[in-house]
């Protein structure tokens, strides 16, 4: 009788690990969105710069930073690629953020596959102290339900 708890809390761990996993993918997304938001926000005056390069020729050279470097182009070759990059950002940004939805959805029916709650929900008065699966620090918040 012994060998019954040991693969119950196996099995807790795991359930666990796989919360975690989730929750940091979303996590990852998630900074990758406010990381791109930052950009386009450091951007917002491009379209200040497309209009004064509209008027300028297009042989004349000027300067952009690529990378942290400052390299050195033609107005045709810059314009067109800042216009592009602005466009290219934008939908990216949406793309993660559907995808930090989906995401959160996934974790959602995990949760309601395996009765996971988080410690700080509300949950109801139970007899039976919680289990936790392990001591990891970052699955301490979460209770797997025995069922």
């Amino acid at each position: 009788m012994s060998s019954k708890p040991k693969p119950k809390s196996a099995s807790n761990e795991q359930i666990i690990a796989g919360f975690n996993e989730l929750r940091s993918e979303q996590r990852q997304v998630a900074n990758k969105v406010a990381e791109l938001e930052a950009d386009l926000s450091e951007h917002k005056y491009w379209p200040l710069v497309v209009e004064a390069l509209v008027d300028v020729n297009g042989d004349r050279k000027c300067f952009r930073m690529i990378g942290g470097v400052l390299v050195e182009r033609t107005v045709a070759e810059v314009l067109p690629s800042l216009q592009k990059n602005k466009e290219m950002i934008a939908q990216m940004i949406e793309t993660l953020k559907q995808q930090i939805v989906t995401k959160g959805q996934q974790i959602t029916e995990y949760m309601d596959k395996n009765h996971i709650q988080i410690r700080s929900q509300p949950t109801a008065p139970s007899a039976t102290p919680p289990e936790t699966g392990g001591g990891d620090s970052e699955g301490a918040g979460v209770l797997v339900a025995n069922t």
